[in-house]
């Protein structure tokens, strides 16, 4: 039922407060000022007959002689095959010049997550062709995994590159407090790559209403389960989260409410867990997988968002001084897939070079420490210097098995058939043969 109301009785920051019976937590309103200019809303608290607005577009201008309608539902966004190769705000309005989708069918968004017992445990490998997350730590899909990282780090073209990498049926990109430029790559990097036709974009820029940006994750999430529920892989792209959380403390100290660590909200878990929990793999249907950028303030992985992350999601990947971390990454889902859907050796290679590098920042650190250089230092050197340059850098594109090859390729070149501790049936067939004894056999 839609109730009209006329008059705010304060405004604080983006919050307008009003006197309402009978409305709903979460429901939407339009707020039209005597002038005739309108903006959207959304119930955020009740007390009693004292409602809170969340306006979207802020309250800058806006009169306390409004009108309030509320609309009798939550926010909804139009959902349609037409959403594909389109570019929305953090509202849901069009910002790439074409007409709304009044006629597509409209979705509650922020709904409730999938009922666990209805999903299907994850089975599937994505390959993203980046030798650190393929190799190392694979990404598996109806996985959720931040990208912590560090202002100045190359995560856009990180998450930008897996977007035009791995292989999903559908890219839905939730930019959250984006600077101009950054939308303007992200949208030249999916149409120059091709994925554009395939993609829906809802971007918030750094100039749009800050409490916007609370909108994007869960706009992007809502046709997400749309397009997987119909049976379509869907890869989910977020950045930044930590500006998410950032509008949440805003919001909160708006409202007066009693702050948690560093001022966010004490719901802060609760708000990123609702989205993250999204990540699904649907019976008899697609999958909704979710890469999301949490940027940590001063490179800090104590700091509230970072910390409340990694308790909610299935690892991560961090990002540090240009590259993707080997020893700070996980993926707590790799072991269903290593192995089973990827090669048998996997596994071996995997552990083992890993072992070798670790052994290799050790003999680098004990000689900047003024021990002398052994035999077995040149070595773990080598292969170090090795490991950095064919799979470390991000610029480096190959296929699983390509990087597999390489692996082996790699530890040969510096170590012996007994010195990388691999099992011998493995290490027998996939150990690379010398030319002399490839001869030999022929």
């Amino acid at each position: 039922m839609i109730k009209t109301y006329t008059g705010i009785t304060n405004i604080i920051g983006d919050i307008a407060e009003l006197d309402a019976t009978g409305v709903a937590f979460g429901e939407l309103a339009l707020i039209t000022n005597p002038s005739g200019e309108s903006t959207l809303a959304q119930v955020i608290r009740i007390d009693r007959e004292k409602v809170s607005l969340q306006v979207f577009a802020g309250t800058k201008g806006l009169s306390t002689q409004a009108t309030v309608r509320f609309m009798g539902h939550p926010m909804q966004v139009r959902f349609s095959d037409q959403l594909l190769g389109r570019v929305f705000t953090g509202s849901g309005a069009p910002m790439d010049g074409k007409p709304p989708l009044e006629s597509a069918p409209a979705v509650e968004i922020a709904g409730p997550s999938v009922n666990p017992v209805r999903r299907v445990v994850p089975a599937n490998f994505i390959e993203t062709r980046i030798p650190m997350i393929d190799l190392f730590n694979p990404l598996v899909e109806s996985q959720k995994l931040p990208i912590f990282s560090e202002a100045g780090e190359p995560f856009n073209e990180l998450l930008a590159r897996i977007g035009l990498q791995a292989k999903a049926d559908i890219i839905i990109f939730g930019g959250i407090g984006l600077k101009f430029d950054e939308y303007i790559f992200f949208r030249r990097t999916f149409e120059n790559g091709g994925v554009m036709d395939r993609t829906v974009m809802f971007v918030h820029t750094a100039a749009d209403p800050v409490v916007e940006r609370l909108l994007v994750p869960d706009l992007a999430l809502a046709c997400a389960e749309q397009f997987g529920i119909r049976g379509k892989r869907v890869l989910v792209l977020l950045t930044d989260m930590t500006a998410f959380a950032d509008a949440l403390k805003e919001i909160s100290v708006a409202m007066e409410q009693v702050p948690s660590n560093l001022g966010f909200p004490g719901s802060l878990y609760s708000d990123l867990a609702s989205r993250y929990e999204k990540a699904v793999d649907f019976q008899e249907a697609g999958s909704i997988t979710v890469l999301a950028v949490t940027t940590m303030p001063g490179g800090d992985v104590t700091h509230p968002v970072p910390d409340n992350t990694g308790y909610i999601t299935e690892g991560q990947y961090y990002l540090k001084n240009g590259v993707i971390n080997p020893f700070g990454s996980l993926s707590r889902l790799k072991q269903l897939v290593i192995g089973k859907v990827t090669r048998e050796d996997h596994n071996s290679v995997m552990n083992s070079m890993i072992r070798l590098y670790a052994r290799a920042l050790e003999s680098k650190k004990k000689i900047s420490m003024g021990f002398e250089k052994t035999e077995t230092d040149e070595k773990y050197l080598q292969y170090g210097d090795l490991f950095e340059q064919r799979f470390m850098d991000l610029k480096v594109d190959i296929p699983l098995n390509q990087a597999l090859d390489y692996g082996w390729q790699t530890m040969a070149e510096c170590f012996s058939p007994q010195e990388v501790n691999i099992k011998r049936d493995i290490l027998e067939k996939y150990w690379p043969k010398s030319t002399s004894e490839a001869s030999a056999e022929s």
